[in-house]
């Protein structure tokens, strides 16, 4: 396959049966996170309820939030996706940088899911995959 010259490629854009995933996969990342923050890690009862032995789905989703919410990793993946979407732009790439920038806007680790939501931003600007 002959290779394209990086000037002629075109540039990241998702067809329409992508956005089919993409928008409701991004939206189902803040709907989940907007759950977990506001409905089980914020409220006391819960948290009384946890740290006193209660043993149950929630809670195990509750102390995975909080942990990794307490080492970034949030947003440690999102701008990590966003670094890969900038370099290779990809869809895969694309889908998880949205997941976890999602994530880490809504679990306190603000200045790394922006950075991550501006890099898909800048992503739309870089030419794609070549293809013949």
């Amino acid at each position: 396959m002959p290779e394209v010259p990086y000037a002629d490629r075109p540039q990241f854009r998702p067809g329409p049966k992508s956005l089919n995933w993409l928008i409701p996969l991004g939206m189902g990342a803040v709907g989940w996170a907007l759950y977990m923050r506001y409905m089980v890690v914020e409220p006391a009862l819960v948290g009384l309820a946890c740290e006193a032995g209660l043993e149950s789905m929630g809670c195990y989703g509750r102390a995975a939030v909080l942990t990794l919410s307490l080492w970034n990793v949030f947003g440690a993946l999102a701008l990590g996706g966003a670094l890969i979407q900038l370099v290779a732009p990809s869809l895969a790439a694309f889908a998880m940088a949205l997941v976890f920038s999602a994530f880490a806007l809504v679990f306190h680790n603000e200045i790394a899911g922006a950075l991550a939501a501006m890099g898909l931003i800048l992503s739309f600007a870089r030419p794609g995959p070549a293809t013949a």
